[in-house]
């Protein structure tokens, strides 16, 4: 077991390609990464204020229908 183990991962790692050096300070997304992340932040805010538009929405209209409920039937109430 153990030889075949080491003919199938080799002790080396035999890279085909070499590593390429790079100046990690000279690497930067740029303007587009930066428009873009600004793009999907706005959408996300968009896509939150929607949400609690809507969720405050049906919870005014569970309020009135419950205020109409109570008013139709005042003896069934509390």
């Amino acid at each position: 077991m153990m030889n075949f183990l080491i003919r199938v991962l080799p002790l080396e790692e035999d890279t085909l390609i070499p590593a390429i050096e790079v100046d990690p300070n000279s690497v930067t997304p740029g303007v587009i990464g930066f428009v873009v992340t600004f793009l999907v932040a706005a959408g996300v805010l968009l896509l939150i204020l929607d949400m609690v538009r809507r969720v405050r929405r049906v919870r005014y209209r569970e309020e009135i229908n419950e205020k109409l409920d109570r008013e139709a039937n005042p003896e069934a109430g509390s």
